[in-house]
This record gives C-alpha cells, structure tokens and sequence, in this order.
C-alpha cells in the first residue's frame, strides 16, 4: 500500500512539473503570436500603437473637471483647459474656441441648470507611442436637473487629449437613457 501510495505521489509531481513546461510553452507561443503581425481587414488612420503611460497628474486635472462642473465650479473648469480648445460635441457640433469664449458658452449652459450629479463609470489612460500624444477617456452617467424642474439623464464617453497639463482637444459621445 505504501508503495502504490508513493508512486501515485511520485506521478502526481511529474505531471504537475510537466503541467508547469506546458503553460510556459503556451505562454511562450501565445507571447510570439501577440507580437507576430496579423493581416487585418483595417489600418488605423490615426495610431494603432498604446500604452498607459499617462501622467496621474493629468488623470486626476480631467477628473477634477466633471467635479468643477457637477460643482458649478467654473474656475476650476477654465484651469484644466487649454488656451485654445478644439471640442466635438455629441450634438455633432465641431468648434475650436478660446478658453474664455469656451467658459461663456458652458457658464450660460451650466446656468440653465439646478444641480448635475456624475457617477464616473471609468476612465482609461491612453498613451500614443508613435504620436507622442496623451489621452484619458471617460464613460460615465450624468443627470442634469434644469431650473424649470425637467430632469434629463444620460450615459457619456468622452475623450480628452491633454498637452501640457491642460485640455487641448475633447471629443463627447452621447446615449440618453430612457
């Protein structure tokens, strides 16, 4: 008995050790197959080529913006943008905007309402290696309650593209929610 027990032991450590050579020869393949190119029906007119390597400084200034405007704190809003701003709005309204003339069309916008509340889904810190440009995208709901009492709700993704600290381009997506 001793000594079926003993092999069982005996084989169950060879096949574990040999469990251990499979996994990193699969790792091994799937590693060489990740780096291989792949022929794809598409090329990336923009980039194709990420990393994460966003500063947090950068993260938390586009952060603070959804709070500085939940906050109707338009101060705070002005500061994480840039001197000028390119925005393509989810209304498909494309404009480039100086900063000031950017916080008179949003304080009159912001004005009209009552109180804002953001619940930030996530956020993702995009790094173009071959562009050399940085990004932070958001998805998150926001519920506007207007001054005249209407309530309008919504699920957002935006893109901020950051240089130098600030806000130089925003790009926003929109799905109402019913």
């Amino acid at each position: 008995m001793k000594k079926v027990f003993l092999l069982v032991t005996c084989g169950a450590i060879l096949l574990a050790c040999n469990n251990e050579k499979n996994q990193s020869e699969t790792s091994s393949a799937a590693d060489t197959t990740a780096k291989s190119t792949v022929d794809l029906p598409y090329k990336a007119a923009y980039s194709s080529s990420w990393s994460n390597d966003v500063s947090d400084a950068d993260l938390k200034t586009v952060l603070m913006l959804y709070k500085d405007w939940a906050d109707n704190n338009m101060t705070g809003l002005a500061s994480a943008m840039a001197d000028t701003v390119e925005i393509d709005m989810a209304s498909g309204d494309h404009m480039k905007k100086s900063n000031a003339d950017l916080m008179k069309m949003w304080t009159t916008n912001r004005d009209s309402l009552s109180s804002v509340k953001i619940d930030m889904a996530g956020w993702n810190k995009m790094y173009s290696t071959d562009k050399k440009d940085a990004f932070i995208v958001t998805w998150y709901d926001e519920t506007d309650t207007y001054k005249n009492g209407k309530v309008d709700s919504a699920s957002y993704h935006d893109i901020n593209q950051m240089k130098n600290g600030k806000i130089s381009w925003y790009a926003q997506y929109k799905r109402p929610k019913k």
